[in-house]
């Protein structure tokens, strides 16, 4: 693919999601620390940010990792926000989380993976190590929210690592929906690059000894055989995924896809063909694909979505 159609897609991607800068909903922001002072392990240090939720909202509050939010009637779950490899708690979601957040949600991001010895970026240690971070941090949300279930809404490593958390950590009874934005459910090629490591004697066992999640999201790996043996999903658990057949890391892009029940497996370009955000732009400015996340946590209120989306 020539260069220019690579910086043409995004760019196209943020003009269609204008509507961040003309819609009320983009009022709600977050006022971070450096990534430096965050750790794997905690909650954001985000500045607690709160908005005036919309007219027919029921009582309770909203709020981006604000511990003292209460989930309303209309949104009695938590919504848990699981950035991808090299993401973090606050940048993955500078778009989505006020989106949810003004609409009545409480909602929590996280910080996982961080290896020793490597700041600022994080979704790099074992997944299956990550995945029990998850679990704590989900924890604690119930705890304080008072919920008894979560949804959880992950981009690319973090749409497949939860699956991990749902059947081998006993997530399944504490999670109501998980939402995928361009998962690596079945590996990442990257474009095919990862399919030339066999002619790099040793590349394979240097990415395994340093980035650990790299290595486990690359088809075929040991951890995706375990994920996946006996079917991708877990009873009690409504999943969606949310695909752009743009994506240059998450390839080929059929394989985020989720087989089983209770699965929603959606293609952005047949929503919107004018949608052409790749791998990141879908979960960082995409409100075509903010609406469909709007719409999977609360099926019974869903609306349909186009390319007018951008606007709701």
């Amino acid at each position: 693919m020539l260069p220019w159609k690579r910086v043409l897609r995004p760019l196209a991607a943020l003009l269609l999601s204008a509507g961040v800068a003309v819609v009320p909903t983009a009022s709600a922001h977050a006022t971070t620390p450096h990534p430096a002072s965050r750790t794997a392990t905690a909650p954001a240090s985000a500045t607690p940010v709160t908005a005036s939720a919309p007219a027919g909202i029921a009582a309770g509050s909203s709020g981006w990792n604000d511990w003292s939010c209460k989930p309303s009637a209309a949104h009695p779950r938590p919504v848990v926000l699981v950035h991808g490899t090299l993401g973090n708690s606050v940048d993955n979601w500078l778009g989505l989380a006020p989106y949810l957040q003004v609409r009545g949600y409480c909602v929590y991001s996280l910080d996982y993976g961080q290896l020793s010895g490597v700041p600022l970026f994080y979704g790099l240690g074992p997944v299956d190590k990550s995945a029990e971070q998850l679990s704590a941090f989900v924890d604690r949300v119930l705890a304080s929210t008072g919920a008894a279930k979560a949804d959880i809404v992950g981009h690319s490593q973090g749409g497949m690592m939860p699956r991990y958390y749902l059947k081998f950590l006993g997530g399944a009874a504490k999670v109501n929906a998980l939402v995928g934005i361009a998962p690596s459910n079945h590996g990442a090629t990257l474009s095919g690059l990862a399919n030339l490591l066999p002619y790099f004697p040793g590349a394979e066992n240097l990415i395994k000894s340093s980035t650990p999640a790299l290595a486990d999201q690359l088809p075929g790996s040991a951890f995706l055989t375990k994920l996946n043996a006996g079917g991708d999903t877990v009873p009690g658990v409504k999943y969606t995924v949310l695909a752009t057949k743009y994506d240059e890391v998450a390839t080929p892009w059929q394989n985020q896809y989720l087989s089983g029940s209770n699965v929603r497996n959606v293609l952005l370009q047949d929503l919107c063909a004018l949608d052409l955000s790749e791998h990141l732009a879908i979960a960082l400015v995409d409100r075509i694909a903010f609406h469909e996340v709007a719409n999977a946590l609360d099926p019974s209120h869903a609306t349909t979505t186009n390319c007018a989306s951008v606007f709701s």
